[in-house]
């Protein structure tokens, strides 16, 4: 890779990792499924009026935003809301990787060689590691949603790729389109119209911000960008650089909301980080023919 496109790719890392810092701070402003819509709903609009017409079949999108949007996105912003720190957060959900690598054992027929058993076994240790940690003196519930929304992200990844996508960006734009409507019916219904009348009165220019920043700083330029890195490069050389999403997401979150990391979390993310790059990187057997999937390695952006 190019020192440029290298760059590039450490900054669409570095935005994926902030970004759970970012969310914290919008936790503060708005109820989680509501701040879960807005951000779906800006980062819809204007953008899929630019973006062309969608490249996949319906079915893909709305599946793929429900169980991407609506579930993962609501469990981790529940689960932020609820007390899981932002730096253990982005670390967690790395879990991702093992989840899709199982789910696509059983349904896209890929055979896990041992490497990557051996990669899906340490991350596992590492989330054993992270969650008595986090059970030592946090919410376990808050953790357990994260992982549950990791869960639900493996199976979204599976659906992508079945679905194939062309175009990265013009299927994460039309996908989130589908969230918003479920999540603000979900708002309405759990948090309440009050709550929800009252975080939108109260919305100034910081609240503005945080929106703007998961929206088109995350999704419309993050997804963009790693699109132009997956067209220009092999996924082997893009994929590595996920790998900086919970360095940046725990660092940041140390940095600007004085998150501590204690020694066995430390001891988890080497564990996490290290096994999800066994597993995202290790070849998968493939007995047989499987339906067309895009090559495309999954980010862990929230």
């Amino acid at each position: 890779m190019r020192p440029l496109h290298i760059a590039l790719a450490a900054l669409v890392a570095a935005v994926w990792g902030v970004n759970f810092v970012v969310i914290e701070l919008g936790l503060g402003h708005f109820p989680p499924l509501l701040f879960s819509a807005l951000r779906f709903l800006v980062a819809a609009l204007p953008a899929v009026f630019f973006v062309g017409r969608p490249k996949v079949a319906w079915k893909w999108i709305v599946s793929v935003g429900l169980v991407l949007g609506v579930a993962k996105f609501g469990l981790l912003f529940i689960g932020m809301d609820r007390g899981m720190p932002a730096g253990l957060s982005s670390l967690v959900l790395q879990v991702q990787a093992v989840f899709t690598a199982l789910f696509a054992a059983v349904t896209l027929g890929e055979r896990p060689g041992r490497t990557r058993v051996l990669g899906m076994a340490t991350a596992l240790a590492g989330i054993g590691v992270a969650a008595v940690d986090e059970g030592a003196g946090g919410p376990v519930l808050a953790f357990v949603l994260v992982i549950v929304a990791a869960v639900c992200w493996g199976v979204s990844n599976v659906l992508t790729r079945k679905a194939a996508p062309p175009d990265s960006l013009n299927f994460m734009v039309w996908v989130s389109t589908v969230p918003v409507l479920p999540l603000l019916g979900l708002s309405l219904l759990l948090e309440g119209p009050h709550r929800d009348a009252d975080a939108l009165a109260a919305l100034d220019m910081s609240g503005v911000g945080i929106i703007v920043y998961v929206a088109w700083v995350t999704t419309v330029f993050g997804f963009g960008a790693w699109g132009f890195l997956l067209r220009h490069h092999p996924a082997s050389s893009v994929a590595p650089f996920t790998l900086l999403v919970p360095v940046f997401g725990m660092s940041s979150a140390a940095l600007f909301l004085d998150e501590s990391v204690s020694p066995l979390r430390w001891c988890a993310a080497a564990l996490l980080v290290g096994g999800v790059a066994l597993t995202s990187l290790a070849g998968a057997r493939r007995p047989r023919p499987v339906a067309p999937e895009s090559t495309e390695p999954q980010p862990v952006s929230a």
